[in-house]
């Protein structure tokens, strides 16, 4: 599978792009345990072009997190594609669009998945960007806006037209949002569908590594990509790629060993922003980690771990857990 002239093996695992979760610490974290492309938190594309620094900011990029896409939204052609050339800059290997992303502030004004509901819009802005730059262009969207207009199928062709040189597909529709489950049988019709040639990347509720295999054996799709999946666990890449690889599940490691993956993150994140951002940053990390659920009488370690701002302090907190509950 390629996307421009970026080569992908067989079974290619990519890590979706998140706001506050895909930031460079994590990238490369999940990129070190298996995952064939990373991307950026999404990047606002009004931000972008009036030069705000917390926007700026994500478009720090590193040679080990090769190959990376740098994600972008907004809500009319000119913004996003002024922003597309200066993203451009940044040297990522792909340039993608969110016609995504649910939430009420983005896609209520129009951006994002909001683009679901102005077609001809959308179009124009992958038009735009395609002719702007010259990395292969991408885009994320969902099925559709609701359940009486998945479209996905139709919008998919429209899409390659454009000059998109791949598409990413989450399962749900906008009303959605993330709850329900994702459904892939719309993925799999458009992946099937003979007049589509650019690559098809399935997103939605893949957790595990028996869902992952399903999803390639049963929809075909070129290319599966975890989002909420990896939050807090980046080895998931190491365990579905080795799933795939031999048909068994990988043995589990010590709890010491996923710990100390949790602290390097912490630690990254602080070598990178400064202490209590690198902190905040990897709160989410800490809150989602599966090695720190199903523990009993938690809630006040928790709440610790969640408040701390200061490294030493969280470090200690998260050793004792291991001694308190004599994990192995």
């Amino acid at each position: 599978m390629k996307i421009g002239n970026i080569e992908f093996k067989e079974y290619p695992l990519f890590l979706a792009p998140m706001e506050d979760v895909t930031d460079p610490a994590f990238r490369l974290l999940c990129k070190r345990f298996g995952a064939d492309m990373v991307y950026s938190e999404f990047i606002s594309a009004d931000a972008l072009i009036r030069s705000i620094e917390s926007s700026a900011k994500k478009l720090t990029l590193y040679e080990k997190e090769r190959p990376v896409a740098i994600q972008l939204y907004g809500r009319e052609p000119e913004p996003i594609r002024d922003a597309a050339i200066i993203a451009e800059e940044a040297n990522p290997d792909i340039v993608d669009l969110n016609f995504g992303c649910p939430v009420k502030k983005v896609a209520g004004k129009g951006g994002g998945a909001g683009l679901l509901r102005d077609i001809p819009k959308m179009l124009e802005i992958i038009k735009a960007v395609v002719n702007a730059v010259k990395k292969p262009v991408t885009v994320k969207t969902r099925l559709g806006w609701d359940d009486n207009n998945k479209i996905i199928t139709t919008l998919a062709e429209q899409i390659q037209d454009c000059g998109a040189q791949a598409l990413a597909i989450h399962g749900r529709t906008r009303a959605q949002m993330y709850t329900g489950s994702a459904d892939w049988t719309l993925i799999g019709e458009v992946k099937n569908n003979p007049r589509i040639t650019i690559p098809i990347i399935g997103n939605g509720d893949v957790t595990t590594p028996e869902r992952a295999k399903e999803c390639f054996e049963q929809y075909g799709v070129d290319a599966v990509m975890i989002g909420r999946g990896s939050i807090g666990q980046p080895w998931i890449f190491k365990e579905i790629k080795e799933y795939l690889e031999t048909g068994e599940k990988s043995k589990k490691e010590s709890f010491r060993f996923y710990l100390d993956i949790l602290k390097e993150q912490v630690n990254n994140n602080i070598e990178m922003l400064d202490e209590i951002r690198g902190i905040h940053h990897t709160r989410r990390h800490l809150a989602a980690s599966p090695i720190l659920k199903g523990l009993n009488n938690f809630k006040q370690t928790r709440i610790k771990i969640l408040r701390t701002e200061s490294r030493d302090e969280l470090f200690e907190i998260l050793d004792n857990v291991e001694k308190e509950y004599n994990l192995k």
